[in-house]
C-alpha cells in the first residue's frame, strides 16, 4: 500500500492533520529533442541512461506515446492546456521560421504566444494548493509566472557552459566551467527542498538535448573512448530523404544529389540528409548529463522521504534532431557534423520537424507509486493533450473538460486496464526548419497512420504494426482506409477551425512579410508602423526585417536588424517639441531569444541613452524631450550589434506623449 493511501486511512482513524494526507507531488521531467530510440530502455546501445532505465524498471514505459507537434512550442503548450495546437492556433515554434521565396505556400495564420484565456495545468494545480515551479525552456513567449508558476528560471541557451546566456546572469548564478544542465537541476533541487512540507509541481523543461550540441566534457571524453573501442558501424552514416509531396526521385537521381551536395541543388529537389547512426560523442555526453539530472532529482526525493508520494513523468517535447536545423550538407569534418546532427532515430523514419514517427513519437515513462505496476510496458496510445486530465485524476482533483477538451485521461492504462483514446491528430501548416517539406497533417487510428501534404495534396498510408519504419505506402493498395482516415482528418480540421496555408500569387508575394534582400519594403513598413519615421542602414535579410502581425504577445511589431557589426540600423524622425508641455517618446523593445542588441538614442547627434537589450521580454523605454521644448530636434533610435548573431530589434508601441 502506498504512503498516500496509508496516510488517508490513518488520518480517518487517528485524526491526522491534512498535511499528513497531502496529495502527491508531481515532477514533470521534459527533455527537448530527445529521440524515441535515444534511451537505453528504448533500444539505444551507445547512449548510457541508467537513471531513466531505472525509472522504467520501477514504473510503466509506453511505446506508443506522441507529442502533439514535431517542434517544441506547440507541443509544450498542449501539455499545459490540454488542447491541440490546431485549436489554439499556436502551431509553430515561437519565433517562427521566415518564409522562403522558393516555397509555393504562405505559412498559415498562427498565434505567437500562449493566450491568456487558457487555464493552464500549473494554474489549476496552484489553485489546489500546489507550489509550482518552471525551470528551463518554457518557450511560450509569456512569463511563466503569468500562467500559474510561483517560480520560474527560463530562457534560451546559447552555450551549455557558463555564461549560458544573459537571461540567466541573475536567475541562475554560475561560475566558469559550470554546465547548464547541472545548474538547472540545482535550482529544481532547491525548490523541492524548500517545499518538502507541501505538495509541489516541478515542471523541469530541460533545454538539453537541444542544440548547441555540447556535452559535458568529462562525459564526452568517456564516449570518445567508448566509440574508439567499438567496431565500425554497418550501413551509411547519413541518407537522403526525398520529398513525399513531389515527383518521385530515382535511385540514380538520389546518388547524383549525394555527390552534388549544395544547398541550391538540394533545395530545388527538396531532399534532406538524415543521420543513421548513434555515434555523436557530444550528444551522448549531453544526454547522460540529463540522465544524471533525473537521478539527482530522485535521490533528493528519497532523501526527503517523498518517493512514495511523488508522481514522476519522463518524456520529450518532440522527436530527435537527426536532420539538421536549416540545410546542412555532409561534406564537412566530423566535428562540424556532430554540431549539426544530434543522433539517429532508427528504426523510426524522419526527425524533428517531420510528421513521420521520428518527429512525433517520444519516450514516456510514468512512475506512480502504488498504482503503476513496476517494470511494465503499455501499448496504449497517448499524446501531449492527455497529461492534463490524467494528472488531475491521479491527484483526485476535479477535471476541467472545457479546458483540456482534446485530452483523454490514460489512468486506466497506468492501472493496467484497457485504454482506447481514439484517433490522434497532427496539424503543421508551415514549412519546418528540418526538412523544408510541404506543410501537412496526419492522423493515427489504431495501427494505421495517414499523412497528408498541403502543396499537392499527396497522401501516405502506413501500417505501423507491421511497418514501424514507414517504408511501405499503402494509400493506393488500401483506398477504403485511406479515404476514411483522410475524411476524419478533414472533419477534425473543420471542427478545430484549423488555419491552412494559402497558395502564393504574384500579389500575395508582394504583400507578404517576407522582405527581399534589397529591403525595398522596410521603409514602407516603418511608415506603417510609426508615421513620419524613416529607416536607414539596415540589413539582416535572412531574418526578414519588417512588420509582424504578432510577436511575443503584441500586435503590429516592427523588426529591424543592423547592416553590419559596426553599422547600426537607425530609425529617425524630426520632432517639433511643443512649448509649455512635458513631452516624452515612449517605446517598448525586446530581443530575439538567440541574440542581444544595444539600443542607443541620439538627440541632435548627442547620445542620451545606451542600453543593452538582453532579456527576452518587453521593456518600456521613455525618452524625456521636455528640455527641448519649443525646439525642433532630430531623434535617432539605433539598433546596434553586440556580437553578430540574431541582432534583431523588436519594437512596439512607439508614440509621442504630450
Amino acid at each position: 500500500m502506498n504512503r498516500f493511501l496509508k496516510s488517508i486511512i490513518l488520518g480517518s482513524f487517528l485524526g491526522a492533520s491534512s498535511a499528513d494526507a497531502r496529495p502527491p507531488n508531481i515532477v514533470f521531467f521534459l527533455v527537448d529533442d530527445l529521440g524515441w530510440s535515444d534511451v537505453g530502455c528504448y533500444g539505444s546501445t551507445f547512449h548510457e541512461t541508467p537513471h531513466i532505465d531505472q525509472l522504467a524498471k520501477e514504473g510503466m514505459r509506453f511505446d506508443n506515446a506522441y507529442s502533439t507537434c514535431h517542434v517544441c512550442s506547440p507541443s509544450r503548450a498542449s501539455i499545459l492546456t490540454g488542447k491541440y495546437p490546431a485549436r489554439t492556433d499556436l502551431t509553430e515554434w515561437l519565433g517562427g521560421r521566415p518564409e522562403r521565396d522558393f516555397e509555393k505556400l504562405h505559412s498559415a495564420q498562427k498565434l505567437m504566444f500562449l493566450p491568456d484565456r487558457e487555464i493552464t495545468l500549473a494554474e489549476t494545480l496552484k489553485k489546489h494548493g500546489y507550489a509550482t515551479s518552471n525551470y528551463g525552456k518554457a518557450h511560450l513567449r509569456t512569463d511563466p509566472k503569468k500562467y500559474g508558476f510561483d517560480e520560474a528560471i527560463t530562457g534560451w541557451v546559447r552555450s551549455y557552459f557558463h555564461p549560458f546566456s544573459p537571461q540567466y546572469a541573475k536567475t541562475l548564478p554560475a561560475k566558469q566551467g559550470d554546465y547548464y544542465t547541472d545548474k538547472l537541476t540545482d535550482a529544481a533541487l532547491d525548490f523541492i527542498e524548500r517545499n518538502k512540507d507541501r505538495p509541489f509541481f516541478v515542471h523541469l523543461e530541460h533545454f538539453a538535448v537541444h542544440d548547441p550540441i555540447q556535452g559535458r566534457k568529462d562525459l564526452v571524453e568517456k564516449y570518445r573512448k567508448k566509440l574508439a573501442r567499438q567496431p565500425k558501424l554497418n550501413g551509411p552514416a547519413y541518407i537522403l530523404e526525398p520529398n513525399p509531396d513531389g515527383p518521385e526521385l530515382t535511385r540514380a537521381e538520389l546518388q547524383a544529389l549525394e555527390k552534388n551536395d549544395t544547398l541550391e541543388l538540394h533545395q530545388a529537389k527538396r531532399v534532406w540528409w538524415v543521420k543513421q547512426q548513434q555515434d555523436n560523442v557530444e550528444f551522448a555526453g549531453m544526454l547522460e548529463a540529463t540522465d544524471q539530472s533525473l537521478g539527482r532529482i530522485r535521490a533528493k526525493l528519497e532523501e526527503l522521504g517523498l518517493t512514495e508520494n511523488t508522481i514522476v513523468i519522463f518524456t520529450a517535447d518532440n522527436g530527435g534532431m537527426s536532420a539538421s536545423n536549416q540545410y546542412r550538407g555532409i561534406n564537412h569534418p566530423r566535428k562540424t557534423l556532430d554540431s549539426r546532427f544530434a543522433s539517429s532515430n532508427l528504426p523510426l523514419r524522419g526527425a524533428k520537424g517531420w510528421n513521420y514517427e521520428g518527429g512525433i513519437r517520444v519516450p514516456l515513462i510514468v512512475h506512480w507509486p502504488g498504482q503503476t505496476k513496476a517494470n511494465t510496458l503499455s501499448h496504449a496510445m497517448v499524446t501531449g493533450t492527455d497529461f492534463y486530465p490524467t494528472l488531475l485524476e491521479m491527484i483526485n482533483v476535479p477535471r476541467l473538460p472545457k479546458q483540456h477538451v482534446d485530452g483523454k485521461s490514460f489512468v486506466p492504462a497506468l492501472q493496467g486496464r484497457p485504454h482506447d483514446r481514439g484517433a490522434i491528430y497532427w496539424h503543421f501548416p508551415h514549412y519546418s526548419n528540418h526538412g523544408y517539406q510541404s506543410p501537412g497533417g496526419a492522423i493515427r487510428l489504431g495501427d494505421y497512420k495517414l499523412l497528408e501534404y498541403f502543396e499537392n495534396g499527396s497522401v501516405q498510408l502506413f501500417d505501423l504494426k507491421n511497418d514501424l519504419s514507414e517504408k511501405n505506402d499503402l494509400s493506393e493498395i488500401k483506398p477504403e482506409i485511406t479515404n476514411k482516415l483522410r475524411k476524419m482528418l478533414h472533419d477534425w480540421r473543420r471542427d478545430m477551425d484549423a488555419k491552412m496555408p494559402k497558395v502564393k500569387t504574384p500579389e500575395s508575394r508582394r504583400q507578404s512579410n517576407a522582405q527581399p534582400a534589397t529591403g525595398n519594403n522596410l521603409p514602407i513598413d516603418v511608415a506603417r508602423f510609426a508615421p513620419e519615421w524613416k529607416v536607414r542602414d539596415w540589413g539582416g535579410p535572412a531574418m526578414k526585417p519588417g512588420l509582424r502581425a504578432t510577436w511575443a504577445g503584441r500586435n503590429n511589431v516592427l523588426l529591424t536588424h543592423p547592416r553590419s557589426q559596426t553599422e547600426p540600423c537607425v530609425l529617425s524622425r524630426k520632432i517639433d517639441v511643443p512649448a509649455g508641455k512635458r513631452t516624452t517618446l515612449n517605446v517598448e523593445v525586446t530581443n530575439h531569444p538567440k541574440g542581444d542588441w544595444k539600443l542607443v538614442v541620439l538627440i541632435n547627434g548627442k547620445q542620451t541613452l545606451a542600453k543593452d537589450i538582453v532579456a527576452t521580454k518587453w521593456q518600456p523605454i521613455q525618452i524625456d524631450l521636455t528640455e527641448h521644448a519649443g525646439q525642433s530636434v532630430l531623434l535617432e533610435l539605433q539598433n546596434r550589434a553586440t556580437g553578430w548573431a540574431y541582432e534583431a530589434a523588436y519594437w512596439s508601441r512607439l508614440q509621442l506623449v504630450h
